[in-house]
Formats: structure tokens, C-alpha cells, sequence
């Protein structure tokens, strides 16, 4: 039997900015908008689609950097084409914007060879659960109490959604008061069959964060992320063990930086579209399960899930209302986290998405 596999021909990137409903914050950073990456691969017949929620500067280093390293190899051949981008970038500086416009090509390439293949993309790297568990999050420090209350309602009672995610730290950790009040009105909203978590984007030093931790527990806060910043690894290491699991990696762009962080987390995160794509994120999901650590998907929810169903050790995938409003915007296809869990599809080739050009046209920059 021989399978005539094509070769890429051409690799494009757009970049479209979104604005938010209205103002939105973290501990740490305010924005009124979203810009997202996008990349298209064109194989024989087929195109593949990725992305990555980073600034739009990826989009020359794709075109003129990446682009010229993949141009005419096989496109399934994925593990490859990653070597000759990462070799490429070498002098370039790996971390930041260079491994999320890798991302965003690698997931485009895998996209690609799945469709040339007709498989999806779950099955093409060989699926371990049928269902992905999905964690609604939002909650920004912008909100209201009304607010808070009004979208925690929507995630779970309309949507069914039990396990949601708010924000804490406010302006740098010094709102302890009201990061409290608003973890109790959370519980007092879901009620107690929720699962409760607590984003705090790094804002607290570590004498506050362990002191949090503790003050958690008592409304049965069960993951408590990035606590203190996710460069101060011995920080989270003080924090953990102190009441909720510690969860941090978003900003993780490299395996070696995941493998120096597994020892001072409970759960690993990881932003398929930050990391360096699939092709990193399989062996960074390794690198968790030699330490008996679970991982967790970081926002870009319809690209994570695909993920999420092929790795065993797999906790749970972020619903990030800015995300899950944007996929939905701009791509045909998206999942429905409605009752608390996604199944990818196991008919459409690729990851079954597709871009919306005249609805994306009016965002592009």
C-alpha cells in the first residue's frame, strides 16, 4: 500500500485584533482586546489551519523566518519541519514570540497532515479518552460583583458547566479584602457541588500567597494557579502544600523550562499555542507523567482539546471566555463545553475547524 503524501507549497499568517465587551483585567495586566495569529498551510489539496493568541510581529517572523525552513517537505512529516524552525531560531532566542509563531505554524502543519491523511487530529496522534473535562474561566477583577454572580450563573446553571475559574491578586495583590470577598461570593454563586479555582497571574508575593492558600481552603478552593509569579519556582515550591493544588506554565515555552517547574507545581499547564505547538507540548506532557504530575491545557480551547484527548495524563482544559468568544467568531466548527465536558470529532479530518474570511476580514490588521 503507498499513500502519496504532499508536499507544503505555501505558509501564510494574518493577524486580527478583537476587542473585549469592555475593559478587562488580572493581577497584573488590563486590555481591551485580543490579537490572534493565524496560519495556513497549503499542502496538495489540503490547508491547515493553527494559531496563537501573541502580537502581531509573529506574522513576518512566520513569512520570512519560519516559512522558508518547512517549504517542500512532506507535510506529514510534521517532527521534522519542527527541528528545521527550532534550528532556525536558534540565534534568535527561543522563548516568547519566536515559540508562539512556531506554535502556530506546528499546529497548522499537523492540521495539514491530518487532512491529507483524512484522519482527525485526535486519532492521528492516537486518542486516549473519548471526552475532555472542560473548567470555565473569567472572572476578571473589572467585574462587578453583579457581573461576577451573572457569569458565573451562565457557566453553571445554563451551561452546566461544574468546575469554573476567577481571578484574584487584584492591582498586584493588595486588594486582599476584596479577592476574598469575591472567592466567597464565587462559592455562594455555584453553591458547593462546583469545583472552585483561583487564577492569581502571579500577583502575590510569597508570604501573602501561602497566607491566601490557607484562607482558600475554607471555601474549598481546589486549584490555586500562579500564585506567586511563574519565574520564582522555589516560590511556588513554598506555596504548595499549603491548601489548593499549585498550578502554573502558561508561560512556559520550552521544555527545559517545564522540566525545571514539575517539581514545585501540582499540575502542569500548558498553552499549546505558546509552547511550540503540538510537537512540544506531547513531550512536555511526558516530562509531567515521569513526575506523576497531571497537566492542564491553558486557554486556546478548541486547539486543547484535540490535545487533551491524546494525552494520558490529562487533567483539564481552559474554557477562557475571551477565547471561547473569539474561536467562535472567527471559526466554523467550534466545540460546546455545555455539560462540563468536549468530545472532539472523530469524523471531520484535521481539527474540523475552518476560518470565517469575510467575518475575520473586518478584524485584520
Amino acid at each position: 500500500m503507498t499513500c502519496d503524501v504532499p508536499a507544503v507549497g505555501s505558509i501564510d499568517a494574518r493577524a486580527y485584533r478583537i476587542p473585549t465587551p469592555g475593559p478587562e483585567a488580572d493581577a497584573t495586566l488590563t486590555w481591551d482586546s485580543t490579537t490572534i495569529v493565524v496560519v495556513t498551510v497549503r499542502a496538495g489539496p489540503v490547508d491547515g489551519l493553527g494559531w496563537t493568541y501573541a502580537d502581531a510581529t509573529c506574522v513576518p517572523l512566520i513569512r520570512d523566518v519560519l516559512a522558508p525552513q518547512v517549504l517542500g517537505a512532506p507535510v506529514t512529516d510534521v517532527p521534522q519541519s519542527w527541528e528545521a524552525m527550532r534550528g532556525r531560531v536558534r540565534n534568535l532566542g527561543r522563548p516568547g514570540l519566536v515559540s508562539c509563531a512556531l506554535a502556530a505554524v506546528d499546529l497548522a502543519l499537523w492540521d495539514a497532515a491530518a487532512r491529507a491523511l483524512d484522519l482527525p487530529l485526535a486519532r492521528l496522534w492516537g486518542r486516549v479518552r473519548e471526552h475532555v473535562d472542560v473548567y470555565a474561566s473569567g472572572g476578571f477583577t473589572t467585574q462587578s460583583s453583579e457581573e461576577l454572580a451573572a457569569q458565573l450563573h451562565a457557566w453553571t446553571r445554563q451551561r452546566s458547566i461544574p468546575r469554573v475559574k476567577i481571578k484574584i491578586g487584584e492591582s498586584w495583590g493588595s486588594m486582599v479584602e476584596r479577592d476574598l470577598d469575591r472567592v466567597r461570593l464565587a462559592r455562594q454563586s455555584v453553591g458547593d457541588g462546583v469545583e472552585l479555582y483561583v487564577d492569581a497571574n502571579g500577583g502575590y508575593p510569597v508570604g501573602q500567597a501561602r497566607r491566601m492558600a490557607s484562607a482558600l481552603a475554607a471555601w474549598d478552593v481546589t486549584w490555586f494557579e500562579e500564585p506567586v509569579s511563574s519565574d520564582d519556582l522555589a516560590g511556588l515550591g513554598q506555596v504548595r502544600g499549603h491548601g489548593p493544588d499549585v498550578a502554573a506554565g502558561e508561560y512556559g515555552y520550552d521544555l527545559a523550562y517545564f522540566a525545571r517547574m514539575v517539581p514545585y507545581v501540582d499540575c502542569l499547564q500548558i498553552d499549546i499555542t505558546r509552547c511550540g505547538g503540538f510537537t512540544e507540548w506531547a513531550r512536555v506532557a511526558a516530562v509531567a507523567a515521569a513526575a506523576n504530575r497531571d497537566v492542564s491545557a491553558h486557554c486556546a480551547p478548541n486547539l486543547s482539546a484535540h490535545a487533551g484527548a491524546a494525552t494520558a495524563n490529562f487533567r483539564h482544559v481552559e474554557w477562557f471566555a475571551d477565547h471561547d468568544r473569539i474561536e467562535s467568531l472567527l471559526f466554523e466548527g467550534c466545540l460546546d463545553p455545555a455539560g462540563g465536558t468536549v468530545a472532539p470529532s472523530m469524523t471531520a479530518p484535521g481539527h474540523g475547524l475552518s476560518l470565517r474570511p469575510r467575518v475575520a476580514a473586518d478584524y485584520e490588521l
